[in-house]
């Protein structure tokens, strides 16, 4: 990258990090006052990864060699899932330089990691009936949210995309992937955080902790609970406002909870407001009288595929879908700032909105 577009990019980037520090210190000090009894300090590190601020807390481990061992393993899934870094082997796939496997002219030999991923990424566009689709790279790559001077994609390039965008299309065989098109690409990003969530999770429960948060740029995963046996705190951040002010408070154990909003990364054109969540069939963000979804489900996966999905799904169908899953429970934030929850929520989480 240029120094020219180093400095472009530098004042989003900050702003991101400073609203995501907000946020893991709100969880952080939420986590670790009025303990009735204190077993150690929790430990805390940070670091940026997946082009955002990842922290990982220990509550009943002083070893700050397992938070390292958690770093490293989210750096070294970000090197398989990246869209945009060059050496990544999702960015190889969808340029055409992996490996080739037999077949068909567009099959590529795969690693265990990205299988893994691709199986769990076509699970939720059959789920949502493509409303989630993960081929969606053709659109999103000619999208950016993060430069200060973002320029909205040409229309007419858009549909000219739309054609290499069906996850039918991908076929996911045996660590081998195939596209029916020349042209079409994979774009994780809806879901790779939630996943290496999960393999932190498993990575921790392995090293012996049984009490943790770990917080991937607001996918937030607890492993257990507080050490005194209390529940951890998180907040539903209120659209468009700071991380530190919210509409909500849960108490979470052993959970994953993930929040997708059309104020978490837009641009504004020409008075016309274009939010991060595309719409596959268009091009264009969902319109949607939808503005946040929060998930709080077993798997942080689960939770990211099906925070995108609902937004898809608009509130009536999502809220449909969601009851119909076990353990999975969520809260729909409308255009007029009012709190939807699924059937469920309040038998299985306690919660606390917010007054103003």
């Amino acid at each position: 990258m240029s120094k020219e577009s180093k400095k472009k990019y530098l004042p989003a980037i900050l702003l991101g990090i400073v609203c995501i520090v907000v946020l893991a210190i709100y969880i952080f000090i939420s986590n670790g006052r009025n303990d009735k009894k204190v077993i150690g300090e929790p430990i805390q590190k940070s670091s940026f990864l997946l082009n955002t601020i990842v922290t990982i807390t220990l509550y009943d481990s002083q070893d700050e060699s397992i938070i390292d061992g958690a770093m490293e393993l989210i750096g070294e899934y970000e090197k398989v899932y990246s869209r945009t870094l060059n050496t990544s082997e999702v960015y190889k796939l969808n340029h055409g330089t992996l490996e080739k496997a037999e077949g068909e002219s567009y099959s590529y030999k795969i690693s265990d990691k990205l299988a893994d991923i691709l199986e769990k990424g076509l699970y939720y566009s059959n789920l949502s009936d493509g409303g989630f689709d993960i081929t969606i790279e053709p659109v999103t790559s000619q999208w950016d949210f993060i430069s200060e001077n973002a320029v909205i994609p040409k229309k007419n390039k858009l549909e000219a995309a739309l054609p290499f965008i069906n996850y039918k299309n991908m076929i996911l065989g045996d660590n081998t992937v195939t596209f029916r098109k020349e042209g079409m690409g994979i774009d994780l990003g809806a879901i790779a955080k939630g996943y290496i969530a999960d393999r932190v999770k498993d990575y921790l429960l392995d090293q012996g902790v049984k009490s943790a948060m770990i917080n991937l740029g607001g996918n937030v995963l607890a492993v257990g609970k507080k050490p005194d046996g209390e529940a951890f705190k998180v907040g539903i951040q209120k659209p468009f406002a700071g991380r530190n002010e919210l509409v909500a408070a849960m108490e979470i154990e052993d959970k994953s909870v993930v929040s997708s909003g059309i104020y978490e990364r837009y641009i504004m054109k020409d008075d016309n407001f274009y939010h991060h969540i595309i719409d596959p069939s268009t091009g264009y963000p969902y319109k949607s009288d939808l503005v946040a979804v929060t998930i709080v489900s077993n798997e942080s996966v689960d939770g990211d595929g099906l925070s995108t999905t609902c937004f898809a799904l608009g509130l009536e169908k999502g809220m449909e879908l969601i009851e119909g899953l076990e353990d999975t429970y969520a809260v729909f934030i409308t255009d007029d700032y009012e709190l939807h929850y699924t059937e469920g929520f309040f038998d299985n989480i306690k919660v606390t909105e917010v007054k103003e």
